[in-house]
């Protein structure tokens, strides 16, 4: 039987402590060796959580130690690009939180750096392993749908990070819309026309660190079909990630999740439980990205979801940025670099 995949972690934040407590019990092939956060007390407390796990407050150590194959970069986004790219030139395999880096040539340079590294990339878009989402795509690709016409989602949370994290966030469309725009990419096709609507409508700190609350997208698809993306960080009934897709066959929906599937009816409401979070939503997505990650480490796979599409997904929200700022519609240019769809946005 093919042996475990060594692993390390770095960053202990609210998606580095899912990933780890993952790694160190739920996920067959993969053992946990260290975890490291710049925090000396958060990263003990971790690792008494995980069983004892090696610690360190020290990226140095994860990347001097020798049984580490893989790592996982879960640290703050400003950090991501360094870090990803020093775990690549020590040779080891590397799983990215999205995005890789808010600067679009940066990211082209850690996809370099892994290249010539003869390393793996994986990009942190959960959404790709969510049954439902995958699912969906299935019966796109068998044809079941027909000619796509119309491609419409929402993502919304229920409450905003505080206003420290965005500061560091590269802003809403960077933070939130990306998913979308990957989620658009990978079910329809490329994306030529962008076109962004935003406000800061529910506390007046949005607007005093640059940033907004709330999204309207419009996309037109090279295929011709249209595309619209709506996105809040103030939803407040709960979290939201539901998705509609609408050809000449066939219509497709995937529903917002609820925590149990019973409705409490009375004469004058009817409730229901919303997830509260993301975590809540896509525990098993998450889980089954770290799967997948580990198989193509152990079976020499190239990542269903890479550098590349990190980068595009990057180009796009950077367009959705200028669109909101400029008042215009935004047009990308696109093309194929070493085999994977590329995207610009000129000045």
């Amino acid at each position: 039987m093919t042996k475990d995949v060594r692993v390390g972690l770095v960053g202990l934040g609210r998606m580095g402590r899912f990933h780890a407590a993952n790694l160190a019990g739920r996920i067959p092939g993969a053992h946990l060796v260290r975890i490291v956060d710049a925090n000396e007390k958060v990263a003990r407390e971790n690792s008494e959580r995980l069983g004892g796990v090696d610690w360190s407050t020290e990226y140095g150590d994860l990347l001097e130690d020798d049984r580490i194959e893989a790592v996982i970069v879960a640290s703050p986004t400003p950090l991501h690009a360094d870090m990803a790219e020093a775990a690549a030139r020590a040779g080891k395999h590397v799983f990215c939180e999205k995005p890789i880096s808010l600067e679009l040539s940066r990211t082209y340079e850690v996809i370099e750096t892994v290249r010539s590294s003869g390393v793996k990339l994986q990009a942190g878009f959960h959404r790709r392993f969510d049954p439902d989402y995958r699912t969906a795509r299935e019966k796109i690709s068998a044809g079941e749908v027909g000619d796509i016409y119309l491609f419409r989602t929402s993502l919304r949370d229920m409450r905003s990070p505080g206003f420290e994290f965005l500061k560091g966030s590269g802003g809403f469309f960077a933070d939130v819309t990306l998913h979308d725009f990957d989620t658009a990419r990978w079910m329809i096709g490329e994306i030529e026309e962008v076109t962004a609507f935003g406000a800061a409508l529910s506390d007046p700190g949005f607007e005093e660190i640059g940033d907004i609350d709330n999204a309207v997208v419009v996309l037109r698809f090279a295929t011709g079909a249209l595309g619209v993306i709506d996105n809040s960080r103030v939803a407040g009934y709960g979290y939201e990630c539901s998705s509609e897709i609408m050809g000449s066959r066939a219509t497709l929906r995937i529903g917002n999740h609820r925590r149990v599937a019973v409705q409490t009816l009375t004469p004058d409401r009817v409730c229901q439980d919303y997830v509260s979070d993301f975590v809540e939503r896509f525990a098993g997505a998450y889980r089954s990205e770290i799967e997948h990650f580990i198989r193509v480490v152990r079976e020499d796979l190239e990542p269903e979801v890479g550098g590349a599409d990190d980068a595009a997904a990057l180009a796009l929200s950077q367009a959705a940025a200028r669109s909101y700022r400029e008042g215009r519609t935004v047009r990308p240019e696109s093309g194929i670099k070493d085999g994977a769809v590329f995207y610009e946005v000129r000045k």
